[in-house]
């Protein structure tokens, strides 16, 4: 092993990782609503044929029905399941709700998606024990909103998230620094965060199955077939991750916003101008694959009085959802019938995530649109698909 190897492998700080995964969370929101679905094989998502599966219960996994898969070909593979479209508005209230929890005694929290969380509680075990700690967490959490969850405990956000699957359905397991190595070794390489089909299979092409394998793989070789990614991909293989956690409240929102040349009454023109911004944001969205929950129109009139709205929404990253929210948002601050100055649109609460957290709620057209749309932009600008209702909606530079 090279001396940056060795460097590599002994870099970062010790800390203490917490990483809380509901388990099928969806289907365990309809089990609450509904106790009859207890132990039976669940599918939600689309309910046409041509829609896809958001996600299932572990009794239908066993069928060999998974996400992202086509609705038809799961009803052929399991066909006594029961089918549900599924209801983004309750699964984002019992999100939050988790989130909640979690704030409420956590030190320091990210939001890492709709149903998952990861904690910092380095030095916690001064007070109490870690684990202990992490295990009356998730006891609180099932206790007040009713919902399983499964946690993984270790030193960096990779190997907590990678005990956490282990763990599922239900469970918990703590993987201290000394039996991270034996722990990893014998997994697939496909448990490791950000191995996606594509790289899995590059991979298994070159006789790499298991994750001692990977890391026994030179460092150099690694960056040398893949690019930097590799350089990444062999330090999550040797239990090596410094990413912090980033504290929820500090979790960026995107906004835009535009103050005219002429301040104006033009209420036609300024509803044409916010629908431009929300396409734009989320676009944005959808390029870091985020979602927001969260929804403010700002305005300010010409003596410069400024007042915003603000509305809770379902997750999402689809333009016309939010767009709906920002027209009633706007028509609710927009009273005094005074001119306006500036206009603006911020999306906030993100979270990471996929569109396809809508895929139940919108057609399968509708998603693959969004998907060719956003092909176009990426490859010749932000600019190359627009609406039409937001074609005269150019803002003031």
């Amino acid at each position: 092993m090279s001396d940056n190897q060795q460097n590599d492998i002994t870099e970062g700080e010790a800390r203490t990782i917490l990483h809380m995964d509901l388990d099928t969370f969806f289907v365990s929101v309809e089990r609450l609503q509904d106790s009859s679905l207890m132990g039976k094989p669940v599918i939600i998502g689309g309910m046409s044929d041509r829609g896809v599966v958001s996600t299932c219960s572990y009794e239908a996994r066993k069928y060999g029905v998974h996400s992202a898969m086509p609705m038809k070909m799961a009803k052929n593979l399991c066909r006594e399941a029961i089918f549900i479209r599924g209801d983004m508005d309750n699964y984002s209230r019992y999100s939050r709700m988790v989130t909640d929890v979690i704030a409420d005694s956590a030190p320091q929290y990210e939001k890492a998606s709709i149903d998952e969380h990861y904690l910092d509680i380095t030095g916690m075990d001064r007070f109490f024990g870690c684990y202990q700690w992490a295990h009356e967490m998730r006891s609180r959490i099932t206790k007040e909103t009713g919902l399983p969850i499964s946690f993984g405990l270790s030193v960096n956000k990779t190997v907590a998230k990678i005990a956490t699957g282990e763990a599922k359905p239900d469970g918990e397991l703590h993987i201290d620094k000394p039996m991270v190595r034996p722990f990893m070794g014998p997994l697939s390489i496909r448990k490791i965060p950000m191995i996606g089909l594509k790289t899995y299979q590059n991979l298994r092409s070159m006789g790499v199955a298991r994750i001692y394998t990977l890391r026994d793989i030179p460092l150099e070789m690694m960056e040398r077939v893949m690019g930097k990614n590799g350089r990444v991909i062999w330090k999550k293989a040797n239990g090596i991750d410094t990413t912090p956690v980033v504290m929820h409240s500090e979790r960026k929102s995107i906004s835009h916003e535009t103050t005219f040349e002429q301040d104006t009454i033009d209420i036609v023109r300024m509803k044409e101008i916010l629908l431009v911004m929300v396409e734009k944001l989320a676009f944005q969205l959808r390029k870091k694959n985020k979602l927001t929950g969260c929804v403010t129109v700002k305005v300010r009139y010409s003596n410069f009085d400024t007042f915003s709205r603000q509305k809770r929404i379902p997750y999402t990253g689809f333009d016309h959802l939010i767009m709906a929210v920002t027209m009633d948002l706007f028509q609710q601050v927009y009273q005094r019938r005074l001119l306006i100055r500036l206009i603006g649109v911020k999306l906030s609460d993100l979270v990471g995530g996929s569109t396809q957290l809508n895929i139940f709620e919108d057609t399968p057209e509708m998603t693959a649109l969004y998907q060719a749309m956003d092909r176009m932009r990426l490859r010749f600008g932000d600019k190359a698909v627009r609406r039409a209702v937001g074609l005269h909606g150019k803002e003031d530079q």
